[in-house]
């Protein structure tokens, strides 16, 4: 059994990824956030609340205590430091295995039109806080999954394709669900993709931007 420690767990991925561990696994998680109001837990056996502060050293130094995985899901113009904070915390907690989201076009991975579209839409402060938080991950030692998303839709629907470190990204959308599967599926063997950085995206949406746009 595996102790999950979900940080950002009010997110809409990290909703649906708690969803299918329910379903899929017997872990058990801690969901940690600063508004615990936006969540209900589906079972009390399985799920405990903790509010806390992705950025606060002392809130992730708690919440970090017995934990096997952590699933980072967090947001914001502080991105790096919580980055920073994490990695501190699971060093001194002795916990290795990390998932973290960020986004596409944190290496200029994104070929083409698509590419300077994605650019002119996140080179506003958020790519270069999601690259620089991204590095602080990759320069650790811990056993980190970085995932680039792909811009993400609502579909319920489970369709991805991987692209690794160096590629070129493909596509132009991604379900959350789909994230949400590929979060899962490193929570259900955490052996795979060590110190890896995945591009995540639906297979056959290449374009100049997403298809709402």
């Amino acid at each position: 059994m595996q102790h999950v420690l979900i940080l950002g767990a009010g997110g809409k991925i990290a909703k649906l990824t708690e969803t299918m561990l329910l379903a899929e696994t017997d872990a058990m998680m801690t969901l940690f956030l600063r508004h615990p109001e936006k969540i209900a837990v589906s079972d009390e056996q399985r799920e405990t609340v903790v509010t806390g502060d992705a950025a606060n050293a002392d809130d992730l130094a708690q919440a970090m205590k017995g934990q096997d995985v952590v699933y980072a899901n967090l947001a914001g113009s502080n991105i790096e430091t919580q980055a920073q904070q994490v990695v501190k915390a699971m060093n001194e907690a002795g916990v290795n295995r990390l998932v973290w989201i960020s986004t596409l076009g944190i290496y200029d991975e994104v070929p083409g039109a698509f590419g300077k579209w994605n650019h002119q839409m996140l080179d506003d402060g958020y790519l270069p806080s999601y690259a620089a938080a991204a590095k602080v991950v990759e320069d650790s030692d811990l056993d980190y999954t970085i995932i680039r998303p792909a811009w993400l839709q609502n579909q319920d629907e489970i369709d991805y394709e991987l692209t690794n470190k160096g590629d070129a990204f493909k596509g132009t959308e991604v379900s959350r669900k789909s994230i949400a599967a590929v979060v899962t599926s490193l929570i259900t063997d955490p052996t795979k993709h060590i110190r890896a950085s995945l591009g995540v995206n639906k297979p056959n949406t290449d374009g100049a931007k997403p298809s709402w746009y």
